[in-house]
């Protein structure tokens, strides 16, 4: 996880931080849990970059990247987005490709709730093949919504110090 070791002075805990995250992710797509505990191994195929669920849904993990003012490190959202099968089936074939980072982008939806944002499920998103080693990016195609205009504007210092006192000390959704 990327961080500043700066820290920062909770104003939720009134205690130092010794370092700032400027990441936050999710260990799988919300849809898969949905699935009941004793149902998991039978419907959900789940590496810690792709995921299928009953053989007809498909995810990938990615990030959205917010830039941050003032630094050359962004803030990072590690997510998931479903993405269609054949799209699915093209990233397989060109997972481990030198090059690969040259496809065309393609279409997906968020199925990661970011509930600083309102809804984000289903939020739709243009998938960028990164090279080899890297997860993709997602670039929210919605300028509206709350997420899109922080990916297309950045964000400063102090609201990801806000981000991290309300991810740092709230019940967590249970992927994150």
């Amino acid at each position: 996880m990327a961080e500043l070791a700066t820290g920062f002075d909770c104003r939720v805990c009134g205690r130092h931080h010794d370092a700032l995250p400027l990441s936050f992710s999710v260990r799988a797509p919300a849809a898969a849990l949905l699935i009941p505990a004793d149902e998991l191994d039978r419907r959900v195929v789940l590496s810690p970059e792709q995921c299928v669920i009953d053989g007809r849904s498909f995810f990938l993990r990615g990030r959205v990247v917010v830039p941050i003012a003032g630094l050359d490190e962004p803030f990072i959202w590690g997510v998931w987005a479903e993405i269609g099968p054949k799209d699915f089936l093209r990233t397989q074939s060109f997972w481990k490709v030198k090059g690969r980072e040259r496809t065309p982008p393609y279409r997906g939806w968020l199925n990661t709730d970011l509930p600083l944002f309102g809804s984000t499920i289903h939020l739709e998103v243009r998938v960028r093949t990164q090279e080899v080693g890297r997860r993709p990016h997602f670039e929210v195609m919605s300028p509206e919504h709350p997420l899109g205009r922080e990916q297309s504007a950045g964000i400063t210092l102090e609201r990801v110090q806000q981000i991290a006192e309300r991810l740092l000390h709230s019940p967590p959704p249970s992927a994150i």
